[in-house]
């Protein structure tokens, strides 16, 4: 006999309040019979409070055991420093205005990008999303194929995400109606013209739908996909389940973020003081929270043909409270990083499980990148696990954030014999980018006399 899940029983203690509840409004006589209080039976009232204050506390637990994790993070919500009579998008807008950005590499380099996770995207539904400095039409097909095409129709330049709607495996322009196939952009349909135009087309982007996310190529000279991103069978066979997401917005240029994991020296500055001492810079050494301690032992390296692409970083993490390691705690991670804009962390706590979290990096603008995580764990383990491991790497990556928010990219860096690995991360790096990737370039007013 299979053992219920805690999930299932929530959901029937629920169900038995609420008709519990219902019988009360109807027949509360017969219940205030059975629930006798200092020798006198609850009123029907009381017994309705009661029923639902329970009824409250088994929600709220449902949530906490069975419910996902979703926490996102505006653009000016996290990573900066708050100032009194000030709010946190001003102060963010003048951290961008003033901060130098220093020699940067091209700002889109070549590889796959997360779109959007694919429980976002319903049966015939359409999203605008900006990325690479471009507006695309992300729509799911009544056939459930997601395709992405380039937002603005070629007729008069209307949003086909705005208003535009899914017919068969085509995206409708909200303007006149022209009809355009997803999978190569064609145009099949204007209704009021005899015959379409064989030219009538517009760009299709390449797109697959996999580890439960929609993701495209970009290559700045249209080359079709050289690899591809792997599939997590764990996640195909939902032997892993999805158990959350976060999301922030970083103002950054793209190759600073996956450089963290050559970082090596950072981990045990930054990260080694305890998540309870927060995300603020100026407190994370509190010696409040001094008796609990992150450890680090960590390794990065490229990989050898044919996987060149991808890059590896192990992690061994281990906590101390007064000083005391308990192993029971210790986590062992496989961050594996596949192209510039994706990372499958691999992660076995002890006693706790396995499970997987996918970083994914799209720059938005030239020096705006949209970071999400994406957790999945075993089934059979209560979802209060994987929200609070995926709670603990947000707070650890927020303090990444701040740093990121307000550093100037240095071309030339003065390292020292143990950064190492960071110069070995650039050249790892350069792959993605070409001759002609687009570079960042500044216009200044200037004043004719």
């Amino acid at each position: 006999m299979e053992r219920p899940n805690i999930s299932s029983l929530l959901k029937t203690s629920a169900a038995l309040l609420v008709s519990l509840i219902a019988g009360l409004l109807l027949t509360g006589r017969h219940f205030a019979d059975f629930v006798p209080v200092d020798g006198a039976a609850l009123s029907r009232p009381a017994l309705c409070v009661l029923s639902a204050l329970l009824l409250f506390a088994l929600v709220w637990l449902y949530r906490l055991f069975c419910v996902p994790m979703e926490l996102l993070r505006g653009a000016d919500d996290a990573g900066y420093i708050t100032q009194t009579g000030r709010t946190r998008a001003q102060v963010a807008n003048e951290v961008r205005r003033r901060r130098k950005t220093g020699d940067l590499p091209p700002v889109y380099p070549n590889g796959w990008y997360r779109v959007l996770d694919s429980h976002m995207l319903a049966r015939g539904e359409v999203k605008n999303v900006t990325m690479l400095g471009e507006q695309v039409a992300v729509f799911r097909g009544e056939d459930g194929q997601a395709h992405v095409v380039d937002a603005y129709c070629p007729h008069l330049g209307a949003n086909l995400a705005v208003g535009g709607r899914v017919v068969g495996g085509c995206i409708e322009c909200p303007f006149h109606g022209w009809q355009f196939r997803g999978e190569d952009g064609k145009c099949v349909r204007i209704p009021y013209a005899e015959r379409v135009p064989e030219f009538a087309q517009i760009k299709p982007w390449p797109s697959c739908e996999l580890n439960g996310m929609v993701l495209v190529w970009y290559h700045c000279d249209g080359m079709d996909p050289t690899w591809q991103i792997p599939e997590q069978e764990e996640i195909t066979l939902k032997k892993w389940i999805y158990r959350g997401r976060t999301e922030h917005f970083i103002n950054s240029h793209i190759q600073e973020i996956p450089e963290n994991a050559a970082d090596i020296a950072h981990l045990s500055h930054l990260h080694t003081p305890s998540i309870l001492s927060g995300v603020d810079l100026r407190y994370t050494n509190s010696k409040v929270w001094d008796f609990v301690r992150h450890h680090w032992e960590v390794a990065w390296s490229p990989e050898p043909e044919p996987h060149k692409h991808c890059s590896r970083m192990l992690v061994k993490h281990g906590l101390t409270i007064f000083r005391r390691r308990f192993p029971l705690l210790d986590m062992d991670v496989v961050a594996r990083q596949v192209g510039p804009g994706v990372v499958f962390m691999t992660f076995d706590l002890s006693f706790l499980g396995r499970g997987l979290i996918v970083q994914c990096v799209t720059p938005v603008e030239p020096l705006l990148q949209c970071v999400s995580h994406s957790i999945f764990y075993q089934a059979n383990v209560p979802a209060i696990v994987p929200k609070f491991i995926l709670r603990a790497e947000c707070i650890q990556f927020e303090r990444d954030l701040m740093i990121w928010n307000y550093k100037k990219y240095v071309s030339k860096p003065l390292l020292v014999k143990e950064d190492s690995a960071i110069q070995r991360h650039r050249r790892w790096f350069s792959q993605f980018y070409s001759e002609n990737s687009p570079r960042l370039s500044f216009q200044q007013d200037q004043l004719d006399w």
